[in-house]
């Protein structure tokens, strides 16, 4: 039964997350990341060009946000972008509201491969690891596990066919072709 969505919906969840000691806003309390601005703008000025237009660049620091939780969930671009989406944790760490623009996947990949061409990424979390030895923090790297929910094409298997596969055997008639098109081991 779903409800009527109410004003303060967003704000008493995120309080909820707070309370069971969300690891993302424990670690924003801790580090000041406003600390990585100035070197990532420093990196970055002298590659813009304003001159072609286009849509304003992101945050700088929210973009390096999003690389830390990559790096420490372990996620591709694409995942990222999603969990970005999906996750209050991961809007409040990087500041954003729920009606906020969220960088697509390719530009999460242009900004890391930006820094990293440049030899500024592992700079950066080098920078980081020491404050978070400073601040006597140790982060656990993790896993989002993806479950990816794919529609399987029906096998229109004869019964004689399905018990022959149950007892772990191909049957005869089946050509090469028709072996390429059938999941063998599905049920």
């Amino acid at each position: 039964m779903s409800k009527a969505r109410g004003l303060f919906d967003e704000q008493i969840r995120l309080e909820k997350l707070s309370r069971k000691q969300d690891p993302l806003e424990q670690l924003g309390k801790h580090i000041d990341f406003d600390f990585f601005r100035k070197p990532l703008e420093k990196f970055f000025v002298k590659d813009s060009d304003r001159s072609r237009g286009g849509r304003p660049a992101y945050d700088y620091v929210l973009m390096f946000k999003i690389l830390i939780l990559q790096r420490y969930y372990n996620v591709s671009d694409d995942a990222i972008e999603y969990a970005i989406l999906d996750r209050l944790s991961f809007m409040r760490f990087l500041g954003l509201g729920i009606n906020d623009p969220v960088p697509d996947a390719k530009t999460i990949w242009l900004f890391r491969d930006k820094l990293t061409e440049g030899n500024v990424v592992e700079k950066l979390f080098g920078h980081l690891d020491n404050l978070l030895d400073k601040e006597n923090i140790i982060v656990h790297k993790a896993k989002l596990i993806d479950a990816s929910i794919v529609e399987v094409p029906v096998q229109r298997n004869s019964r004689d066919e399905n018990k022959e596969l149950k007892q772990g055997t191909i049957p005869e008639e089946w050509e090469e072709n028709k072996l390429r098109q059938k999941d063998t081991d599905a049920q």
